[in-house]
């Protein structure tokens, strides 16, 4: 698979090449926007300075040089290349590039081996390469854009350091564009704004940003300068990098979580907006909306999950767009509402209680007694129908005797809960002088 590029390649291009690979870089210090480990003081640069090269997962999005470094770091080293992807590979592939990267070792040069996509191997595969990592028969080095701690096996990563590769930053693509002109000997006909809106919509991609200018100069007419507008009937829009079962998915999502628990409507609206445009299913943002309602807000504003879920079934009824203004509505809604946990940490402790304690019978005087038996075992006796006490409490214990009394729900002041905070106080103080009484 292509990646990064950095600087034009010194000779002349056969035609035909994509921009993209015309500019790879001839050297690690010609690689942008991974300065952490291709820089003077990278970690890439100093394994190549001690002579101690060792098997490696490549961790980052499409397009931020993976493969090129890779093959680079084959080149400084004196390693022999060697290239498959866990998409188009199986076990007799795998057998077939062991045993030449033997007969080489034997032959007294070693293989780095890239394999890109690696996370796409299933386990079985994964450990086939355990031994020969183990013997020095490669030097392993795994690309993916996908969480290694979730997708590779902990014996491969136990064997492999994983280095993570940025997104390309916004200097970092215009560096790119900027070399890309000096290849072809032109300059980009894009007004300022333009520019600026090509380096956003490459969206961290390097080989996306030489990709989108060269359908720019294809597009280009003589002496025609495109602006922002012009920009987007040309290359139309790329997708947002967002795989719906992947990190990308719980990234957005745990970010508009956290913005709506931190109370900033403004954050929360962003990424909602970020999840909607990038095609996730609205439904699921609406349950999501729902969990925050319940979660995060509780009983400090009662009113935040009749409109989480009234914003699902107005998105029901309305279907896109305009539906989606419904979740718009609850987000900010949900956003500026009092937080309070109470309730989520309170069930929490009360279903560990239920667990630990076991089957314990409710106290007698708060069971039904539909017999006589019942009745003559002590069933309901006892017990104060709390309408007919003063205030309409009865203060008795409702807990199993063999358990006592438990608090579990603890309400802040904040929000609605302050209200239930003064009548759980006033409970309690009533229930205090009953006891003294009895």
């Amino acid at each position: 698979m292509a990646d990064l590029f950095g600087a034009a390649e010194p000779e002349k291009a056969p035609p035909g090449r994509p921009l993209a690979d015309r500019l790879r870089p001839a050297n690690l210090a010609e690689v942008v926007g991974q300065e952490h480990l291709t820089g003077e003081d990278g970690a890439l640069t100093r394994m190549i300075r001690s002579g101690s090269l060792g098997s490696m997962i490549f961790w980052g999005p499409p397009g931020t040089g993976k493969t090129t470094v890779a093959r680079l770091l084959a080149g400084e080293t004196g390693l022999s290349f060697e290239q498959i992807s866990a998409i188009f590979s199986g076990v007799a592939d795998l057998k077939k590039v062991f045993e030449t990267a033997r007969l080489r070792r034997a032959n007294g040069r070693q293989t780095l081996l890239f394999v890109d996509e690696i996370h796409r191997f299933n386990r079985a595969q994964l450990d086939s390469f355990l031994p020969v990592m183990e013997d020095g028969t490669v030097i392993l080095v795994g690309a993916t854009t996908e969480n290694p701690s979730f997708e590779l096996n902990a014996a491969l990563l136990s064997r492999a350091r994983v280095l993570v590769f940025h997104a390309l930053d916004e200097e970092s693509i215009a560096r790119l564009l900027a070399r890309a002109e000096e290849a072809e000997g032109k300059p980009l006909p894009l007004d300022e704004n333009a520019r600026l809106m090509l380096v956003r919509m490459a969206d961290g991609d390097g080989r996306a940003s030489l990709t989108l200018a060269e359908e720019v100069w294809r597009a280009a007419g003589p002496g025609e300068v495109f602006d922002a507008e012009g920009l987007l009937r040309i290359v139309q829009r790329r997708a947002p990098i967002y795989d719906k079962g992947q990190d990308g998915h719980y990234n957005l999502i745990s970010a508009l979580h956290k913005s709506v628990r931190g109370s900033d409507p403004d954050a929360a609206l962003y990424y909602l907006s970020r999840m909607f445009d990038a095609g996730e299913d609205p439904l699921y943002i609406g349950r999501r909306l729902v969990r925050m309602a319940v979660e995060d807000i509780g009983l400090a504003d009662p009113q935040a999950l009749v409109i989480a879920n009234a914003a699902k079934d107005a998105y029901d009824y309305l279907g896109s767009p305009e539906g989606e203004l419904a979740f718009a509505q609850a987000c900010v809604y949900l956003a500026t509402a009092p937080k309070s946990n109470a309730v989520y940490t309170a069930f929490k402790s009360a279903m560990r209680a239920a667990r630990e304690h076991g089957s314990l019978l409710p106290p007698r005087h708060i069971l039904n007694a539909p017999t006589r038996l019942m009745k003559e075992e002590g069933y309901g006796e006892g017990y104060e129908y709390d309408h007919d006490a003063p205030g309409a409490f009865s203060g008795q214990d409702y807990f199993p005797e063999k358990m006592g009394r438990r608090t579990f729900y603890d309400p802040p002041e904040r929000g609605f809960e302050r209200e239930i905070r003064k009548r759980l106080d006033y409970w309690s103080k009533l229930r205090s002088e009953k006891t003294r009484e009895k």
